[in-house]
């Protein structure tokens, strides 16, 4: 691996683990790679710093590159919940047995039975329909 331009660089041999997956980024640089080269980083600037013979090389990034890839990362991990949450519905539907599936018939509305203890009030003036049963003497409970 090599970091710098022709003139000021800095070369390492670095053994890779090659993973086949959707991503964003390239390469990602952990630990053992940051120590070999004594490379310093700064996140918040998206600079990386490590000691070369003509001096500090700097290697700096692009914060427009790395909110893009940032907001792709999102994406993909949003499109991969949601197939995951997709798969996991259809599962829980198939096990749902066919007399589960069917709709429940309605009752129909009672009739209202009027006695001497309950007054029919109209809710809506000219609507007959609408309408409410009061009740004296109700228990205190």
């Amino acid at each position: 691996m090599q970091f710098g331009t022709p003139y000021h660089f800095r070369t390492k041999f670095i053994n890779f683990v090659v993973a086949d997956f959707d991503g964003t980024y390239h390469a990602i640089l952990g630990r053992p790679s940051l120590t070999k080269f004594m490379a310093v980083p700064h996140y918040s600037y998206l600079v990386l710093k490590m000691p070369t013979e003509k001096g500090v090389l700097t290697v700096r990034g692009n914060v427009y590159t790395a909110y893009t890839c940032e907001e792709e990362s999102f994406k993909i991990t949003e499109a991969i919940d949601l197939s995951i949450q997709m798969g996991e519905t259809v599962s829980q539907a198939a096990q749902v047995s066919s007399d589960q599936l069917k709709l429940p018939e309605q009752q129909a509305p009672r009739k209202n039975t009027k006695s001497k203890e309950h007054k029919e009030v109209q809710l809506v003036d000219g609507d007959p329909e609408k309408t409410a049963l009061i009740r004296a003497n109700l228990d205190a409970k």
